[in-house]
C-alpha cells in the first residue's frame, strides 16, 4: 500500500469510525439515562434485580447466535458475493443467511420459555429471605416469557445493522437503538408515575409487572424496524428465505457464524455471571449494569466503532492477498484503539466518585451503592482499553477468516472470568464484591488479549505489529489532558456541588480535557505524518 494509499485510507477510517462513534454516543447516552431511570424508579430492590436481568436474558441470549461476531460473518461473505455475481446475488444470500438465523433465534427463544423457571432460580437465588426469594422467582417467571420473543427481535435488528455495515453504511445502524432506550425509559417513568417507585417483589401489582415486560418487548420491536428498513434502505432488504441448507454458499456462512458460538458465548455468559452475582446484594445488579454500561459504551465508541469500518477494508486485503494492506489496516485500527481508549480510562479512573454520583438518582441514591459504583467504575475504565484491543485483535483474525484463533481467545477469557466471579462469591457482599466482579471483565481480557496478539503476530509476522511511533503520541496527549482532570476532581471534592453542579462541572472537565487531548493528538500525529512523507 503507497503512501497515498495508506493516508487515504487513514482518512476514511477515522471520518467514517467518527461518524459510527457519534451515532453510537448518542445510543448509548440514552441507554445510560435508561439504566439511571430504572434505578431511579425501581431502586436498590431485589424486584429491580429482577427486572434488570430479566430484561437482560433476551439481548444475552441472542448474543449466543454468533452476536457482535455476526457483522464479520456476513460482511465479508456479502462483499465476496457482490463481487463475484452482483448485488442480485448478494441479497439473496442475504435472505438464506436470514432464514438460518430465524431458525435459529426461534430455537433459543423457545429454549428461554422452556427454561424459564430454572433461569428464575439462577437469577434469584441470592435473597436470603425464602419468602421474598420465592415472589421473586414467580415475577422473574413472568417477566421471562413476555420478553422472550426479544431474541428474534434482536437477531433481526444486528441483521439488518450487518447488512447496512456491508454497504458502507454506518450511522443509522449507530443510532438505532435510541429508539429502544426512549421507549423503555418512557414505560419505566410511566409505571412509577402510576404504581410508585422503590417497591419490593411482594408488593408489586401485576399492572406494574405487565407494563414493564410488554412495553420493554414492543421497544425491541420498534428498534428491530428502523434496522430492517435501513438494510432495505440501501439495497439489501431482508427477506428470510428457509431453503438454506440446499445453498453451499449459506450453509459455509451458518457454519462459520456456528463455529463463532465460542465468542458469542463470553461476553454473553461473562455478563450474566456478573449480574447473577451482582443480585447476591440489594441493588447490586443495577450497579453492576451501569458499570458494565459505562465499559460496554467506552468499547463501542471506541474500539467497536473502529472495528466495524475497518473490517471491510481488511476482508477486501486479504481477498486480493495484499499482506502488506492488511498490516497497515490493522496497525492503524491498534492507534485507533488506543486513541479511544486512553481518554475514558483517565476519566473514569480519576473521575469515578463524581460520576457515580451523578448517575445515583431517587431511590438509589445512597453512600454506599455510590461508593460501590465510583469502584467498579475505576476497574472498567481499565477493562475497556484492554477489551479494546482484543475486539480489534479478533476482528482482524475474522477478515483472514480465521476463526481458531477468536474462540481460543473467548474461551481464554470465559474461564479467567469464571474463576474470578466464582472467588467474588467468597468476599464480603459489599463494595468489595462488586469491585471483584468487575475484575473479573480486565483479568479474562487480559487473558484473551494475549492470545489473539500472539496469534495475530504470526499471521504478519512480516510486517510490523505496532506503530510505537502514533503510541507514544497518543501517550504524551492522555498525559497533556490529565492535569485538567485532577484540578476538576479536586474542585468537586473541595466545593461540594449539588448533583446538577457535579453533572455540570463532570460535563465541562471532560470537554476541555478532551479539547486538549485532541489538540495535543493532531499536533504529535502531524509531525509523524511529515515525516513520514
Amino acid at each position: 500500500m503507497t503512501s497515498s494509499r495508506q493516508s487515504d485510507y487513514a482518512t476514511g477510517t477515522a471520518r467514517h469510525s467518527a461518524l459510527v462513534a457519534g451515532g453510537t454516543l448518542i445510543s448509548r447516552l440514552t441507554g445510560l439515562v435508561r439504566i439511571v431511570v430504572i434505578g431511579a424508579v425501581l431502586g436498590p430492590t431485589y424486584f429491580g434485580n429482577s427486572f434488570v436481568t430479566a430484561n437482560l436474558l433476551p439481548t444475552q441470549a441472542y448474543l449466543l447466535i454468533a452476536g457482535h461476531a455476526l457483522a464479520p460473518m456476513i460482511v465479508p461473505a456479502v462483499l465476496r458475493a457482490t463481487a463475484q455475481r452482483g448485488p442480485a446475488h448478494a441479497t439473496e444470500l442475504l435472505g438464506r443467511v436470514g432464514g438460518f438465523l430465524v431458525t435459529a433465534s426461534g430455537a433459543i427463544t423457545g429454549l428461554l420459555l422452556i427454561t424459564s423457571p430454572l433461569l428464575a432460580w439462577v437469577l434469584t437465588f441470592g435473597i436470603d429471605d425464602p419468602v421474598a426469594r420465592g415472589t421473586a422467582q414467580e415475577l422473574t417467571v413472568v417477566m421471562i416469557l413476555l420478553m422472550a420473543p426479544q431474541v428474534m427481535c434482536y437477531t433481526a435488528a444486528a441483521f439488518g445493522t450487518a447488512a447496512q455495515q456491508a454497504r458502507g453504511r454506518f450511522v443509522l445502524a449507530a443510532v438505532a437503538p435510541v429508539v429502544e432506550n426512549l421507549v423503555v425509559i418512557g414505560v419505566v417513568l410511566f409505571a412509577g408515575a402510576m404504581w410508585g417507585t422503590g417497591l419490593e417483589v411482594g408488593d408489586v401489582p401485576l399492572g406494574l409487572l405487565l407494563t414493564l415486560s410488554i412495553g420493554s418487548t414492543l421497544a425491541v420491536v420498534a428498534h428491530a424496524c428502523v434496522q430492517l428498513f435501513g438494510a432495505a434502505r440501501v439495497g439489501l432488504p431482508v427477506r428470510p428465505r428457509m431453503q438454506w441448507r440446499a445453498d453451499p454458499e449459506t450453509v459455509d456462512v451458518a457454519r462459520r457464524i456456528g463455529k463463532s458460538v465460542t465468542v458469542a458465548i463470553t461476553p454473553t455468559a461473562g455478563m450474566l455471571l456478573l449480574v447473577a452475582a451482582g443480585t447476591t446484594v440489594p441493588g447490586g445488579a443495577i450497579v453492576v449494569q451501569t458499570a458494565y454500561l459505562a465499559y460496554s459504551s467506552a468499547l463501542a465508541l471506541g474500539s467497536r466503532a473502529v472495528s466495524t469500518v475497518i473490517l471491510p477494508g481488511m476482508s477486501a486485503a486479504v481477498e486480493r492477498g495484499d499482506s502488506t494492506g492488511f498490516a497497515a489496516a490493522w496497525r492503524k485500527a491498534l492507534s485507533y484503539a488506543a486513541i479511544t481508549g486512553l481518554p475514558p480510562l483517565l476519566l473514569l479512573g480519576m473521575l469515578s466518585h463524581p460520576i457515580a454520583t451523578a448517575l445515583a438518582h431517587g431511590e438509589l441514591r445512597s453512600a454506599a451503592l455510590i461508593d460501590q459504583l465510583a469502584g467498579c467504575l475505576v476497574v472498567v475504565g481499565l477493562a475497556q482499553l484492554v477489551a479494546g484491543v482484543h475486539l480489534i485483535g479478533r476482528q482482524a483474525l475474522y477478515a483472514r477468516l480465521d476463526i481458531v484463533g477468536p474462540r481460543r481467545g473467548a474461551a481464554m477469557t470465559l474461564g479467567v472470568s469464571f474463576a474470578v466471579v466464582v472467588g467474588s462469591l467468597f468476599a464480603p457482599p459489599g463494595e468489595v464484591r462488586l469491585v471483584i466482579l468487575c475484575v473479573a471483565l480486565f483479568a479474562g481480557e487480559l487473558a484473551g488479549v494475549t492470545l489473539v496478539l500472539a496469534r495475530l503476530r504470526r499471521a504478519i509476522r512480516s510486517e510490523r505489529l505496532v506503530e510505537w511511533t502514533e503510541i507514544v503520541g497518543v501517550v504524551a496527549a492522555a498525559v497533556a489532558m490529565a492535569p485538567v482532570v485532577v484540578v476538576g476532581r479536586w474542585f468537586l471534592d473541595s466545593q461540594g456541588v449539588d448533583q446538577i453542579g457535579t453533572v455540570a462541572m463532570l460535563g465541562v472537565c471532560g470537554l476541555l480535557a478532551l479539547a486538549i487531548y485532541a489538540l495535543v493528538l493532531r499536533t504529535s500525529m502531524n509531525l509523524w505524518t511529515g515525516r513520514t512523507s
